[in-house]
């Protein structure tokens, strides 16, 4: 990783959209800041996309949908899009999500019937297409927990990722790469890997791997160094400031390359 001041001037200039993780990455102490809050109005304003893209879930991100200046929030890892005048857009159809409603209930129970500490997360309530289980918001796992609840989400067939908070398991090849390029498809009709090098990703944890390793223009806000050890793939550059501040550090990047 190299400083974000490292990032060529040139590079950020072709920006032309922002997809960006929400908590510990937008969010500081789970909530906004302000600096985050105008930086996405300055980005909005000078024409740029943002795009947040988050295993929080549906219910949850509703209302940052309707009142944050983004194009779309997509929530539970790329498996839907919230847009600002109300629509929820789908991958799966109803059919297959009423299918795999049982199945992620029966999933959560053993979770939490063999995995010693796990509980659920607070928000699962809104929760439409995965589970989540608390790891670091209101309750604490040990890593051997966390590697437990994985294992046994992948053994049942689910795809399971850890953020920085939560171990989300899902039913489906969706993930947070999918869903960038679905909502690109579905907004603009564009091809999002064709116009790769036009777009950047801001994260801060272990479940932003594949956006690292897609996006040649990746950031990491400066709390990623807690996860280094569990990184393959690691951003390009990386910011002073932590969570919201780091979001705001990288929106004042692109704006000073636009003049």
């Amino acid at each position: 990783m190299q400083p974000l001041q490292a990032w060529p001037v040139d590079a950020r200039r072709r920006i032309r959209g922002v997809f960006t993780d929400i908590d510990d990455t937008l969010t500081t102490n789970g909530a906004i800041t302000a600096d985050a809050l105008q930086a996405l109005a300055d980005l909005q304003a000078a024409g740029l996309v943002v795009i947040p893209i988050t295993g929080r879930p549906m219910g949850w991100s509703e209302p940052f949908a309707r009142s944050w200046p983004v194009a779309a929030i997509v929530p539970e890892n790329g498996a839907m899009a919230l847009l600002p005048d109300g629509r929820t857009l789908y991958v799966q159809d109803e059919a297959t999500r009423a299918r795999n409603a049982e199945r992620l209930r029966q999933v959560a129970q053993r979770v939490l019937r063999e995995v010693p500490g796990a509980t659920l997360a607070r928000d699962s309530a809104g929760r439409v297409t995965d589970i989540a289980i608390d790891h670091g918001e209101f309750a604490h796992l040990p890593p051997e927990r966390i590697e437990q609840v994985v294992a046994l989400m992948r053994a049942e067939g689910m795809v399971a990722t850890v953020s920085s908070i939560h171990i989300n398991g899902w039913f489906g090849s969706h993930d947070k790469l999918s869903g960038a390029r679905w909502i690109v498809r579905e907004l603009y009709g564009r091809d999002l890997d064709a116009e790769i090098d036009q777009w950047v990703y801001v994260g801060d944890s272990t479940n932003d791997q594949r956006m690292f390793e897609h996006f040649p223009h990746s950031v990491g806000v400066a709390n990623i160094t807690r996860f280094l050890p569990q990184l393959q793939h690691r951003p390009a550059y990386v910011t002073q400031g932590e969570r919201g501040a780091g979001f705001a550090e990288v929106a004042r990047a692109l704006l000073a390359a636009r003049g």
